[in-house]
């Protein structure tokens, strides 16, 4: 099965609307044997399964993702990170 190009990772944390991050696919894959999806600055990294499990990983030390981590495919006007 091919996996998706893009998805949009949803960052899930309460009393607080949801932060939004767009996800490209790369040519690694992590240690689930799934693609590894990255934004464009290459800090917010995942692994997605194909369907649709998230394991978030650190692309630099101390960096911990405490709130839950939904990935959908992109919404038609997905350009990127949303503000907050």
């Amino acid at each position: 099965m091919d996996s998706p190009e893009i998805y949009e990772l949803v960052f899930q944390e309460p009393a607080v609307e949801d932060d939004v991050v767009v996800v490209r696919r790369t040519e690694r894959v992590g240690a689930g044997g799934y693609p590894i999806y990255e934004d464009d600055t290459g800090i917010v990294r995942a692994e997605i399964s194909e369907r649709g499990e998230v394991r978030m990983m650190a692309s630099g030390g101390h960096q911990v993702h405490p709130f839950p981590v939904v990935a959908r495919p992109p919404t038609p006007h997905s350009t990127g990170h949303a503000a907050r």
